[in-house]
């Protein structure tokens, strides 16, 4: 594609660009009296229902908000003398947590007197700079957000508050939920506009002012759960990370419910019940979740936490056909695969271009893994690490499978989103007499190159050998004399080292040993980042490389766990 615009994009572009000049005069009626009346209405005085977070806040961060250290995203901006509210703000991003009301979730963790005071102090300043509507205070994820976190964790200081205080916010509240009533189809795509249907919903549990804006925010919930939540149980995003956000959302929307015993509608039951599995699915032996476009690991806790309200207990799908990914588990080893495609339009702006890649863990401890995010707290890594070359997978060419827009008016107006990559995944699974086998392919290098991927891996029936082979047949007239690589990302709590017989030993904390041998090209051990708990640790990568002169190219590996 190099650095051109596909034309398959230009009705979006036109769509975005007129959106985008037409947002001055939306957002000047929004901010007019008229406009402002719609807003008023019958006023909730109290909070009837505090859903739980499962999601937990960290004590070293309200100790920081304490002392005035407002950290977001690996950003640091200090209160000073004035409102942290009128300091300059570093990125957007800063600025949107900011505004969610990223820091109650620690203060109420913390709980006192002075946490107390601070969040009292901080919703006081918010309200009195918001009165009415603005871009970046009321887009309708951000607003979505900030009435969850009040919600959640508003009872420290709601209860007891002083009298004008009190009013003043839940004024706030009410025209905070109407106007959200009014824009929550606006919320960007995906698991932003998921998150504004469910805060709808629970604007209408959580205040008795308006059951409409409860009727209206349980449609919104459900219509987005049948769109987003497929068949499977993934997210429409493909993302682990995403798909326990909704899962996380959903539940504090059900709990709502069951306190006020009203009936869930049946199509968010299905939904919850589809979901639970999946995240299961994506879980490897540590509890936390595996790093697929774009997700991260996630807390652990929490998701056992939530995991644990599924009443099914429903076991996880060997083959998630809908999400695209095949999973293998055999004695304590688990192997995720992606076998999808590129998710499409606004969803596509943070996936990766990891397409055959997979991770591979034993027991409680992670082996073969894929980089990760980069994300808003490392914004200048995020393209690199969306590139196919930071995934556990083949690279043909140095080049990627599929690409970021890149920087220029495009991305402007649809962001960094990934477009190209395969248009035929392919998966197949089957039981050997080694154990059981997928089969899968993808044609991303297919356009460019004339050449297809195919990846076979095989665990066997107790889990202590991985076999897998990478393949480059023809797809079309094959371009020959390509360089490949094939990557293995290594987890950083993994001692890497060479064995004198040829091939690598992978040792693991508590003492297990791995053995990788491969054929088909030249092995190397290269320098390797990992991001999966969001900070950057140095690793290692196994590389095999060569040139495919001739169609079809293999490459043949193993990973096998030494017995003692």
């Amino acid at each position: 594609m190099g650095r051109a615009v596909p034309l398959s994009l230009v009705p979006e572009l036109t769509g975005a660009a007129l959106h985008r000049a037409l947002t001055p005069m939306r957002t000047a009626w929004r901010r007019s009296w008229l406009y402002r009346r719609r807003l008023r209405g019958q006023l909730a005085d109290h909070i009837v229902f505090h859903p739980h977070d499962a999601m937990p806040g960290r004590l070293e961060d309200a100790d920081a908000l304490l002392r005035g250290r407002f950290r977001f995203h690996g950003q640091t901006v200090e209160a000073g003398q004035g409102s942290i509210f009128d300091a300059p703000a570093p990125s957007r991003a800063w600025l949107d947590a900011l505004n969610s009301f990223a820091w109650m979730p620690p203060l109420a963790l913390a709980g006192g007197d002075a946490a107390r005071g601070l969040i009292t102090q901080l919703i006081g300043q918010w309200v009195a700079r918001q009165t009415r509507y603005s871009q970046t205070g009321w887009a309708p994820h951000i607003t979505a957000r900030r009435l969850m976190n009040i919600f959640s964790h508003g009872r420290l200081v709601i209860v007891n508050s002083d009298m004008m205080w009190r009013s003043k916010l839940f004024v706030s509240l009410r025209e905070q939920s109407r106007m959200l009533e009014r824009i929550v189809g606006e919320a960007p795509d995906g698991l932003p506009r998921f998150e504004a249907a469910a805060a709808l919903a629970l604007s209408g549990i959580c205040m008795d002012d308006s059951p409409r804006r409860l009727d209206s925010g349980l449609k919104a919930i459900e219509q987005e759960a049948a769109r987003q939540i497929l068949p499977d149980g993934g997210h429409i995003s493909r993302s682990p990370e995403a798909l326990l956000c909704a899962y996380r959302r959903l539940i504090m929307v059900m709990d709502g419910l069951s306190a006020l015993d009203i009936e869930p509608p049946h199509g968010l039951i299905n939904a919850r019940d589809r979901m639970a599995p999946m995240l299961r699915f994506f879980r490897h032996g540590d509890g936390a979740l595996a790093l697929f476009q774009g997700g991260s690991e996630g807390d652990p806790r929490a998701i056992a936490s939530l995991l644990a309200r599924d009443e099914t207990r429903g076991a996880p799908f060997q083959h998630a056909r809908h999400s695209g990914y095949q999973r293998l588990a055999a004695g304590r080893s688990i192997l995720q695969l992606d076998c999808g495609a590129v998710p499409e339009g606004e969803l596509g702006r943070g996936a990766h271009a990891g397409f055959l890649a997979f991770e591979f863990s034993s027991g409680s401890y992670r082996l073969v893994v894929n980089c990760g995010a980069g994300g808003p707290a490392h914004p200048g890594l995020d393209d690199a690490l969306r590139a196919t070359a930071a995934h556990s997978t083949l690279t043909l060419a140095d080049r990627s499978s599929a690409q970021v827009i890149p920087a220029g008016w495009a991305r402007d107006l649809l962001g960094p989103r990934l477009v190209g990559g395969p248009q035929h995944p392919a998966s197949r699974r089957s039981e050997t007499g080694q154990g059981w086998m997928v089969e899968a392919a993808h044609d991303g290098y297919a356009s460019e190159f004339g050449l297809r991927h195919e990846r076979q891996v095989t665990l066997s029936p107790q889990g202590m050998k991985l076999t897998g082979a990478d393949r480059l047949v023809a797809a079309g007239k094959p371009v020959k004399g390509q360089g490949f690589a094939v990557r293995f990302h290594i987890h950083p709590d993994i001692r890497v080292s060479r064995l004198d017989g040829g091939g690598v030993l992978l040792k693991l904390p508590n003492g297990e040993g791995w053995r990788f041998r491969c054929g088909g090209g030249e092995l190397g051990i290269e320098e390797s980042i990992y991001l999966g708990a969001g900070q950057v640790r140095r690793t290692e990568q196994l590389v095999i490389s060569g040139t495919a002169k001739d169609v079809p190219t293999e490459v043949a590996w193993v990973f096998e766990q030494i017995v003692a």
